[in-house]
This record gives C-alpha cells, sequence and structure tokens, in this order.
C-alpha cells in the first residue's frame, strides 16, 4: 500500500521494482520538445517549399491526428508520413540529448538498492538506441523495454498485462515514476500500489500543475529517502564521483 499517496514520499522498504519513463522522466524532454517543435518543422519546410509558420500548422493537425497511438510514437509511421529519414534527423543531433538534472545521481544511488530498475518507453526502438548509444543509459538499468514491443503503448489498458507477462512484478511492491499522467493513470488501474507523476519534464520549461497523484519536480527528489551504502575509506560528507 502506497502510504505515502499524499505527498512524494517513497517508503523504499515497500519496493522491489522500479520502472521509470525515459523522456521526461530520466531525461530532459527539452530535446524532444526541440526536435518536433522546430528541428523537424524546419526540415519539414525546407522539403515542402513552405513558410515555417503554414509547415507547423500542418504537422500540428498530424500530430494531433494519431497523439497517444502506437503511431504517436513510431519513427517509420513518421518517416513515411511525412516522407522524411526522421530516424537519421534524430541521429545526427543526438549530441543534444541530456539527462535531466539529478536524474543519472539517482540512477547511481538506485543501483545501490538492490531493485530491479526497469526502464518501460513508448520511444521506438531506433529512438531508444538513438538515445542510449549517446547516454549511459543501459548501464543504469537491468531491463530496459519499448511499448512497440507489445503493440500498445503504456497509456492502453492492454499494455500492463503483455509487459507483465514478459517482464514479471508484483503490482503492490513497485513504484512507476512517468511525466505522462495518463500512464499512471492506466498504470493505477493495473494496481500498481506506488505511483508518482514528474512535474518538470521539461528542463526549460515550467513545472506542469499535477493533480490525482504525488509529485516531484524531478526524479532525483526521490533521492532524499534512498540510503547509500557504506564504502570503507570514504570519509563522511564526500561522495563517489
Amino acid at each position: 500500500m502506497d502510504t505515502g499517496a499524499s505527498t512524494a514520499a517513497v517508503d523504499w522498504s515497500a519496493i522491489d521494482t522500479v520502472l521509470l519513463d525515459m523522456d521526461g522522466t530520466v531525461l530532459d524532454l527539452r530535446f524532444d520538445n526541440w526536435f518536433w517543435r522546430e528541428h523537424l518543422p524546419a526540415h519539414y519546410a525546407r522539403a515542402r517549399d513552405l513558410d515555417p509558420a503554414a509547415a507547423w500548422g500542418l504537422l500540428e493537425s498530424k500530430f494531433r491526428a494519431v497523439m497517444g497511438t502506437m503511431n504517436w510514437y513510431c519513427l517509420d509511421y513518421w518517416s513515411h508520413e511525412l516522407q522524411l529519414d526522421v530516424a537519421a534527423l534524430k541521429r545526427e543531433v543526438r549530441h543534444e540529448v541530456r539527462f535531466l538534472p539529478g536524474a543519472e545521481q539517482f540512477l547511481r544511488r538506485l543501483a545501490t538498492t538492490g531493485k530491479r530498475r526497469v526502464l518501460v518507453t513508448n520511444a521506438h526502438p531506433e529512438t531508444l538506441a538513438i538515445k542510449t548509444a549517446h547516454v549511459p543509459l543501459s548501464a543504469h538499468f537491468d531491463a530496459t523495454h519499448s511499448a512497440h514491443g507489445f503493440a500498445v503503448p503504456k497509456e492502453d489498458p492492454r499494455f500492463w498485462a503483455r509487459f507483465r507477462a514478459h517482464e514479471p512484478f508484483d503490482p503492490a511492491r513497485t513504484l512507476i515514476v512517468d511525466d505522462s499522467v495518463a500512464v499512471l493513470e492506466s498504470a493505477r488501474r493495473h494496481g500498481i500500489a506506488w505511483l508518482r507523476a514528474v512535474r518538470q519534464p521539461d528542463s526549460a520549461r515550467p513545472a506542469n500543475e499535477v493533480t490525482g497523484f504525488p509529485a516531484v519536480d524531478r526524479v532525483a527528489e526521490l533521492l532524499q529517502a534512498i540510503v547509500p551504502p557504506a564504502i570503507p575509506g570514504l570519509r563522511e560528507g564526500a561522495a563517489p564521483s
């Protein structure tokens, strides 16, 4: 039972599995917002000989039409729909991918707890590969999963039964952290007991207002309750780099 339901507090002794989202939870959503709102539209405008405002108007309509579906997250779909190599465009700017402030420190500390650490994202497998090639995500997780392997996004109630058949976990002893309220609502319906929202998925934008779930500005705030193990020879107050 989530005894911290009215706060962001987490009882780590009651948790065996930690499910973390990628973009907006451990990685800065600033990259994705820039890519889809500025970088890709600029390429689309040049390819179609459109002015930027007209290009964005067309793209925004296309985005809204599939938002929340698997196509929304699918690079293959967008490459076909826009007649652009979207994966190649992402690879060209992968150096802009960053951890959210404090997220890597959180992941390092989490590794000392013995919890099973699972990255589960709606991102396309190619997006996952591009980002993990630039930032050391894989080193911080016991397993990484794209929802594309389960044919439905995390918002879909069918996702969790399919995912759990592949990645067994006890919902009563599982924590999920995500910047999507729709995903958290779906996880709650599946019985996951510990749910935490991220209010500031994009470091360049103000924090979002979140209702219905305990929330932190950034996942690093959950560090407060994780006590690192004693390290012989490490002086008090020091920390490993």
